[in-house]
């Protein structure tokens, strides 16, 4: 499968809008040519992050140059001779390690042992040696020039491969923005078509030159690629890629685009709308900008809704990423953040009332700390990480957990936390241990692996006390609303926002938790305790269950 004639007489490729042009007239395409778009981008990522010198030693590269909003800037010229010549040869390196008549398809479906296939050429082809996770190793570009590729450009890689090979039922399979295809989120996985792995292509570009520095015109590329994926459509399934683009949309908004907040709430309502809101990061993305901005009830919410999402999973050690995603968030971003707000609430209060003014977004933020629904936001952020930790393999919790715990709870006067009306969420032995549940997939377990008929849908959800609608509106978060609840006697009703607490440390340090007085060992000890929760019983599996007690989500970095 060459290059085609109306594919080349775009070339050469000299700057950011003849990429976009190209992107466009592939993506009009029923299949966009996968190989041809990584080794283009590739290409541009490699001489405009990895190496901005002009190479001496290779005929036919050369730079174009263009007037900046500051000064020249220069864009690598793909020429066709040197695109065309990688194509022809990723090309054939596949088709002459794959003897597709060894394989047969009679029912037109590729087999198992045919993807291995293709698979096991990519990764005998890769060196043998070299740091899996360095950065801008995800494109075929580098495959094929310096025979490396991270965990997700391998995935990517056997996609692309399949497609060369004609075998156009072979798609990506993505867990959030990972490859590992052979995981999935509980069945709530990103099911690609070709135009979304051309979206995934697009989200993989890495603009960092170094580690304090970004090349504007790569992120002007992602941006603009990003905006024509958007307007037809490819990225109504894709909330991560929507993320991505309300990033790039904070950092240089586009004239007559919709704002950042707009594309981060369309990413949460697309990870509820077709991935029963089992996704983790379309909130991350929004406490992000939350944060950024200083609207610390905001990102304080949003943290805790990620939380919310991760506590219908177990942890165990393959979880390393979005470990590291919750332990910064709580042992960094949060400490800093409200320590931040503190000190300017402080720096307000000495100016006096009369000298205030007008407060910024930063300063008036101060106020978060006098604010109920903050300290219940904050605990419900905890009280997700608990009930993710509760019957997993693997502790998560230790004391440096613990220790910024308490330091985040001291913001917070006694008078605030005592405002969160705790309730302890009591389950019924029968629910807890799913003798009742007609639904093989209802408890909190890892989805079927690849190999486990991959095409078959998996179960519907029950919708029941335990568990989040589909509609995405969660059972457990009017525990925030402030409610006027039965009550015996003359007792008022709750002055602030009730919080349902669904893991058994929050439940059991709900006295420590409101108290005047911070108890810090107390709190450092009951966090860090081993978890009394046991394993739940495991029934028997139903014909469809193809459910595996020991698998979580998989997490790894682009």
């Amino acid at each position: 499968m060459g290059l085609k004639g109306a594919q080349k007489a775009l070339f050469p490729l000299r700057s950011v809008s003849d990429v976009v042009r190209l992107f466009e007239l592939e993506l009009r395409r029923e299949q966009p040519d996968l190989v041809l778009l990584s080794l283009v981008l590739g290409f541009v990522e490699h001489f405009l992050a990895v190496n901005r010198v002009l190479p001496t030693n290779v005929p036919g590269i050369s730079f174009e140059p263009a007037q900046g909003p500051d000064s020249l800037t220069y864009f690598p010229v793909a020429d066709l001779s040197i695109v065309g010549a990688l194509h022809a040869r990723f090309t054939a390196q596949i088709r002459g390690a794959v003897d597709l008549s060894l394989y047969p398809r009679p029912d037109g479906y590729s087999s198992r042992e045919l993807v291995k296939k293709v698979s096991d050429v990519i990764w005998n082809s890769l060196s043998r040696s070299y740091f899996k996770d360095r950065a801008h190793i995800q494109s075929l570009f580098s495959f094929i020039t310096g025979t490396k590729l991270d965990s997700s450009g391998v995935a990517f890689a056997v996609v692309g491969a399949c497609q060369a090979l004609g075998l156009l039922d072979v798609h990506l399979a993505l867990s959030e923005d990972h490859a590992w295809s052979w995981l999935y989120l509980k069945g709530s996985y990103l099911r690609c078509t070709r135009q979304m792995e051309v979206a995934f292509m697009v989200c993989a570009i890495n603009p960092s030159i170094d580690l304090h520095t970004d090349s504007l015109e790569l992120l002007q590329l992602q941006q603009k690629l990003l905006w024509v994926l958007f307007d037809l459509g490819h990225l109504e399934r894709y909330p991560m890629a929507l993320g991505n683009l309300a990033d790039l949309e904070e950092l240089e908004p586009t004239p007559g685009r919709p704002d950042p907040l707009f594309l981060y709430h369309k990413g949460i309502n697309s990870a509820k709308q077709y991935y029963n809101n089992e996704h983790i990061y379309p909130y991350m993305y929004l406490a992000g900008y939350h944060c950024r901005n200083k609207n610390v009830k905001e990102a304080l919410e949003a943290w805790a809704d990620s939380a919310t999402v991760i506590q219908d999973y177990n942890y165990c050690r393959e979880d390393e990423e979005i470990y590291k995603e919750f332990f910064d968030v709580a042992n960094d971003v949060i400490p800093n953040l409200l320590k931040e707000v503190a000190s300017l609430a402080d720096s307000v209060e000495e100016k006096g009332s009369g000298e205030r003014g007008e407060l910024s977004p930063s300063q008036a933020g101060g106020s978060a700390l006098h604010d109920a629904e903050c300290f219940a936001h904050l605990l419900r952020f905890y009280d997700g990480i608990c009930k993710w930790e509760e019957g997993s393999p693997t502790p998560v919790l230790h004391v440096g957990w613990a220790t910024f715990l308490v330091q985040s709870l001291s913001r917070f006067e006694g008078t605030v936390r005592q405002k969160v009306t705790l309730v302890s969420r009591e389950v019924d032995a029968n629910d807890d241990d799913d003798q009742g549940s007609e639904d093989p997939r209802e408890g909190r377990r890892r989805g079927p692996r690849r190999e486990s008929k991959p095409e078959e849908p998996p179960l519907p959800k029950k919708v029941t006390e335990r568990r989040r609608p589909s509609s995405g509106q969660r059972t457990d978060r009017p525990a925030l609303e402030k409610e006027e609840v039965p009550s015996s006697g003359p007792s008022p009703p709750p002055e602030g926002p009730i919080l349902t607490f669904q893991s058994e440390k929050m439940k059991g340090m709900k006295e420590l938790l409101v108290a005047a007085k911070i108890n810090s060992s107390a709190i450092k000890l009951q966090l860090t305790a081993q978890s009394q929760v046991q394993l739940k019983k495991q029934k028997a599996s139903a014909p469809r269950d193809y459910t595996l007690s020991f698998l979580k989500r998989p997490r790894k970095s682009l």
